[in-house]
């Protein structure tokens, strides 16, 4: 297994992505729940990140020990985040369509499997990598993305749950904190820590190893136009979109990046 992991770490990464995904997409559909799939995404980058770097043998450096532990604590926060949500909300309103279909459900975690493999491709080679060297300049500014984007997530994260958890805002949406400056603060995180992480091993890669930016554009893809705020942005029309004072909120608010609010004759 290790030396299949070293001879061919973009294949690897698959395996071990579709093993583990397709272990908890057996639960989610025999057992009919939402409590396994979010966890299953973080789990699966919480194995991959320690066992590419361990299993290329010794002579790791303190940039790939920093990298695979940027990695274990960002899917740790998430991963025990989402649980403690499901665990209270019971259900995802995202799997209302695909709870009960097993086709639309095996379609999720194709999708997932696949985001998975292609965020982790520049991390997986810079991971099994040895005798890298890299611009320290490059390498702390990266890190600071990252870190920017870890916190922002945190921050946001905490601020809408705290809000959704108070009866008395049971049936609004959440336009407090950075949720009064962005409509997705979260996502504009998580798209700064993949970001962050990538110019961090960027001097790394060369030729076509390059082609693994598709890592965090994949990212930024899926959160802009798929699986991310197109939904919830499809939700909240749902439920608030006859309410004038969402529709001021929602026109006057930055889709993405925390801004000022727009003024309401533009």
């Amino acid at each position: 297994m290790i030396d299949f992991v070293n001879t061919f770490p973009i294949w690897a990464s698959l395996v071990f992505s579709i093993i583990i995904n397709f272990s908890f997409f057996l639960i989610a559909l025999i057992f009919k729940t939402d409590k396994v799939t979010d966890l299953s995404y973080s789990l699966t980058f919480a194995v991959l990140a320690p066992v590419l770097l361990f299993s290329a043998g010794k002579g790791y450096s303190l940039i790939q020990i920093l990298l695979m532990g940027s990695i274990l604590l960002w899917a740790i926060r998430l991963g025990s985040y989402l649980l403690k949500r499901i665990l209270i909300t019971k259900t995802d309103d995202r799997f209302d369509d695909k709870r009960n279909n097993p086709a639309n459900l095996i379609r999720f975690w194709i999708l997932q499997t696949t985001a998975v493999w292609i965020i982790m491709m520049p991390y997986t080679l810079f991971l099994i990598s040895r005798n890298i060297d890299l611009p320290a300049g490059l390498v702390i500014f990266g890190f600071i993305i990252f870190l920017t984007g870890f916190i922002i997530e945190i921050v946001s994260d905490v601020q809408k749950f705290r809000f959704k958890s108070q009866e008395q805002n049971k049936g609004k949406w959440m336009d407090k904190g950075l949720w009064k400056y962005s409509r997705h603060p979260n996502y504009f995180g998580e798209i700064l820590v993949w970001w962050g992480l990538f110019i961090v091993v960027l001097p790394g890669l060369s030729g076509w190893n390059l082609l693994t930016a598709a890592g965090p554009v994949s990212i930024t893809l899926l959160l802009l136009f798929v699986s991310g705020i197109p939904l919830l942005e499809k939700s909240a029309e749902k439920k608030y979109g006859s309410n004038p004072d969402y529709i001021r909120y929602r026109d006057r608010t930055s889709l993405l990046v925390p801004m000022p609010h727009r003024k309401e004759n533009q």
